[in-house]
């Protein structure tokens, strides 16, 4: 693939990481291979997800194709930019062709990154996996690797306001490379899962205390912060889905 806005985008965000004074903590990016088909699969706290998500691949001089929802192709900013970097629309609805452009990106070579959990997650800990990453990995004959972020839903997510102030530390922990068969995709969703909660527990517990004071509304509750528990959050999820809707049906009216 041709990547004329791909570099520039890596340095820019480098940059901005340097301004806004940030850390960033990488452990275990030696799992992600130099060449061939990879996907990563991502956890999702925040809407800066993918470019953090990213740079787990960086190290191995690799640039990630997300797959991302459809909305932020069809807006008139955003577009352009997902195109020009490659990212895999993603249409809820139909995602036959997502699944099937994504099986061919890392046919040919290219590192993927897809969020399991499809939408952010309000409770900042693992919501319930769709089985889309075992079976994308499964059908291309390539290595799923797990990946854990950490620190990126302070900056922007679901409830809160943004907060792009300087200092923030950001955790990325990479897991050792699953090979998942296609055999059974809700086992081997749930082992990635088990391997994703397992690097959340440590990168909450590793993240730096002056950072994340007990109580904090960026913590999950299972560990002493305020954020929504997993029901909670689902409530929240729901009552999100009927005002879209409501909304969507609004316009379709006014059309």
């Amino acid at each position: 693939m041709r990547d004329l806005t791909y570099p520039p985008i890596i340095v820019a965000c480098k940059a901005a990481f340097r301004l806004l004074g940030q850390k960033i903590d990488m452990t275990g990016t030696e799992h992600v291979p130099r060449t061939g088909g990879v996907l990563l699969a991502v956890n999702h706290v925040g809407y800066v997800d993918f470019i953090y998500g990213g740079l787990a691949a960086n190290p191995s001089g690799r640039k990630v194709r997300f797959m991302s929802k459809r909305e932020l192709f069809d807006h008139r900013y955003t577009g352009p930019l997902m195109r020009s970097l490659h990212h895999i629309e993603v249409d809820r609805g139909a995602g036959t062709a997502s699944y099937d452009t994504a099986v061919e990106y890392l046919r040919s070579g290219e590192a993927v990154g897809i969020f399991p959990e499809a939408t952010i997650s309000r409770a900042m800990e693992l919501k319930e996996f769709k089985t889309g990453a075992v079976r994308i990995a499964a059908a291309a004959g390539v290595p799923l690797i797990p990946v854990v972020l950490w620190g990126t839903q302070r900056m922007m997510t679901k409830d809160h306001p943004r907060d792009f102030s300087r200092g923030k530390t950001i955790l990325i922990r990479v897991g050792a490379p699953q090979h998942p068969d296609g055999a059974d995709p809700v086992a081997e969703t749930t082992e990635l899962r088990a391997a994703m909660s397992r690097l959340l527990d440590e990168a909450i517990a590793e993240y730096p205390a002056a950072e994340q004071p007990p109580g904090a509304w960026w913590v999950p509750a299972s560990h002493g912060g305020s954020a929504p528990t997993l029901d909670e959050a689902a409530r929240l999820d729901a009552e999100e889905k009927v005002r879209r809707a409501a909304r969507r049906a609004e316009k379709d009216e006014q059309r």
